[in-house]
């Protein structure tokens, strides 16, 4: 047997020991294992006419992946594209013709089903979040033997309690907020530390839980500029070394107000988060005289080899992954519920979006985690 494998959207930590397991448990079985480079991208641009479509494929052997679990990222590289609304400038010269006179985009499924069958590859195994899984879901319905994994350090795939990439952010971000402290408690400022999370603030929620920061704020919940600064203040002023700490992700906004974005918008007409730290700095100051660190965490979150747990995760759910293959489960996604790696339907991550339960894990009054209720509840408590 001879499986495909990619991985799709923003790097995360643990996606090379994902890519190792595969090749690992494949080898185990006799089988061999193709890498396709740049996520979807990849079955795209390959061109079986074409010698120089080499460059979008990659032969993964036991020996080529023996030491990639020590580092993060993804050696097969990663894009953002959604090959069923590809972009005029997205696609390779030799499909311009797809698009209809005037249209913006074209669906090229055809072509990526016409690659994947050139590639004589008999199951495809796809890591990554929202838009690779649903993209992952649509070839399911077309046929195409597919397994999916999940992959974000938001942990706001529906249907999975926990994806690849998720602990590490945690790990980096608790780290960070930690060694900041010295700093504002030496200039008594108050340190605002922004982290991902664009719908979701379960990560910043966890992380300000564990580096137990005076206020966290999470992307579910609107921010009150004046009761923000009062606390502030007021944390500040309780705390002997004189500084107050507030985690907040990215998707935060102020009553009343819109998200923060910069940048130019992308192909889709994505612009990206980010300056929410500056805004909230902003009406701190103002309101209290306090002066403030801002800092962005931003890449720094994924950036590195896995923690203990991420690989760990990422082990088991590859591992998952080959057995469903050698069963021919196809069109399915490899999620944890309740602490069990469960196979639910390709499609489960398109019927919803995880998100912050704020009634049951956090304070709105106070802007803080409030976790309880554990009797029964799995270990990892997000």
């Amino acid at each position: 047997m001879r499986i495909g494998m990619l991985t799709g959207g923003g790097d995360v930590p643990g996606l090379n020991v994902a890519i190792k397991t595969v090749v690992r448990e494949a080898a185990r079985r006799g089988w061999s294992v193709l890498g396709l480079r740049r996520g979807w991208e990849g079955l795209v641009h390959y061109d079986p006419a074409d010698p120089a479509g080499a460059d979008w494929l990659m032969e993964l052997t036991p020996e080529r992946v023996r030491t990639i679990d020590r580092t993060g990222g993804t050696i097969l590289h990663t894009s953002r594209i959604d090959p069923d609304r590809l972009t005029r400038a997205e696609a390779p010269e030799r499909l311009k013709g797809r698009f209809a006179a005037g249209a913006k985009t074209a669906d090229l499924t055809p072509d990526v089903i016409a690659a994947f069958e050139a590639l004589k590859l008999d199951a495809l195994i796809a890591v990554g979040g929202d838009g690779t899984l649903a993209y992952g879901a649509r070839l399911a319905r077309d046929g195409l033997p597919i397994v999916t994994l999940p992959k974000t350090m938001d942990n706001d795939v529906w249907g999975t309690d926990v994806c690849i990439g998720y602990s590490t952010a945690i790990t980096r971000s608790v780290d960070a907020v930690t060694a900041l402290r010295t700093t504002a408690g030496s200039h008594e400022r108050v340190l605002i530390v922004e982290l991902f999370g664009r719908r979701s603030g379960e990560t910043a929620l966890l992380s300000g839980l564990l580096a137990d920061a005076d206020r966290t704020l999470i992307s579910e919940v609107p921010v009150d500029a004046d009761r923000l600064a009062a606390f502030a203040a007021a944390d500040h002023a309780a705390n002997p070394s004189r500084y107050s700490v507030i985690v907040a992700a990215e998707g935060v906004t102020l009553k009343g107000g819109a998200e923060v974005e910069h940048g130019e918008a992308d192909a889709y007409g994505r612009r990206r988060l980010g300056g929410i730290g500056e805004v909230i700095g902003t009406e701190i100051k103002q309101r209290t005289g306090l002066d403030t660190i801002v800092q962005r965490l931003a890449y720094m979150m994924r950036s590195g080899p896995p923690d203990s747990f991420d690989r760990m995760l990422a082990t088991g759910f590859a591992t998952f992954a080959v057995e469903l293959v050698e069963q021919k489960r196809f069109g399915t996604f490899c999620a944890v519920q309740g602490g069990r790696y469960v196979a639910l339907d390709a499609g489960e991550p398109g019927r919803g979006r995880r998100g912050v339960d704020v009634a049951r894990m956090y304070d709105a009054e106070t802007y803080r985690p409030r976790i309880s209720a554990m009797d029964g509840r799995p270990a990892f408590i997000g």
